[in-house]
């Protein structure tokens, strides 16, 4: 198979399995520029907490292109309607310039909205929806999306704030019809980097700690200061919800790195969920032994491309 048989490369899988430097590495090779799909590098000032990690889209001295990072000011928000248009967008860029695209991240929405094509409408807001379930716990409204899901699981949804958008949208979608503009179809390669669960266990608990350490609790507090609502902060989940609260009162230091570093391994497991149901739906996606140096690695996806 050549790579002419293939529309882009697509590099997911969970979270601290090195992603974006096996995809910018394989780019560098293909003449090649990035798109990412991860649903929190679009923020700018939000760097350190989302692993933006830019010194890996250096490749022996030479600057891989990137696309849909630092695109959205923090405090916005960010829908999978929004990168689908975004997504489209960069992708018929770098086609148009012969160039070839590599999507990049783990949020599976974002992934799988590309790879099944989604129909998505841009949905507005539903106020009265919206108060009706903020008296709703977390958990009842994951139940309530878990029963009414057409394309979500919980994956993405660690926040009452997530869980109500998500609602909103499937409520949207169950009164209107969708005729929204379509990915066109698109022949993707889907590679993902895979260690065993105590690794990855390792990798994500001395990432946390090695972040802490480049200043992600001063990150936070200074879009704080410069006005991001706590609400907001917390609403992008996970880095973000622990380190607001840590830094309004609500839990000590210790407390807040030991249930984040928690809340990260439950969330790649979430992850993985997610792209094995993909793979029960008929979603091919090769898994790359992460094990390998990365000059190995990046061999096997050129050799899966054909090239």
């Amino acid at each position: 198979m050549k790579i002419n048989d293939f529309d882009i490369l697509i590099v997911t899988g969970v979270t601290a399995t090195g992603k974006t430097s096996l995809a910018v590495n394989v780019a560098a090779k293909l003449n090649g520029e990035i798109i990412s799909a991860d649903s929190r590098q679009v923020f700018r000032g939000m760097s350190i907490g989302t692993g933006k990690d830019l010194d890996d889209y250096v490749v022996d001295g030479k600057a891989i292109p990137y696309h849909l990072v630092d695109i959205c000011d923090a405090g916005e928000t960010y829908s999978v309607f929004q990168f689908q248009q975004d997504f489209l967008k960069a992708y018929e860029d770098i086609k148009a310039r012969k160039r070839f695209p590599v999507l990049s991240g783990g949020t599976g929405l974002y992934v799988e909205s590309v790879v099944s094509r989604y129909k998505l409408l841009d949905v507005p807001q539903n106020a009265q929806l919206r108060a009706e379930l903020q008296e709703k716990s977390l958990e009842e409204l994951t139940r309530m999306l878990s029963d009414m899901k057409r394309m979500h699981n919980t994956t993405d949804v660690d926040t009452k704030q997530r869980a109500i958008r998500a609602i909103e949208i499937e409520t949207y979608y169950i009164n209107h019809q969708v005729d929204a503009t379509e990915i066109p179809e698109i022949k993707p390669l889907i590679v993902a980097p895979s260690f065993d669960r105590p690794q990855v266990k390792k990798r994500i608990t001395e990432r946390l700690h090695q972040r802490l350490k480049e200043g992600m609790v001063e990150e936070a507090k200074r879009l704080l200061d410069e006005g991001v609502e706590p609400e907001r902060l917390i609403s992008y989940g996970l880095e973000y919800k622990y380190l607001t609260w840590y830094l309004t009162g609500k839990m000590d230091y210790d407390t807040m790195v030991e249930r984040l570093n928690i809340a990260i391994h439950q969330f790649s497991k979430r992850q993985m969920t997610w792209f094995r149901r993909m793979q029960r739906k008929g979603t091919d996606i090769h898994w790359i032994d992460g094990y390998l140096p990365m000059k190995d690695k990046v061999e096997v996806v050129l050799n899966l491309l054909g090239k």
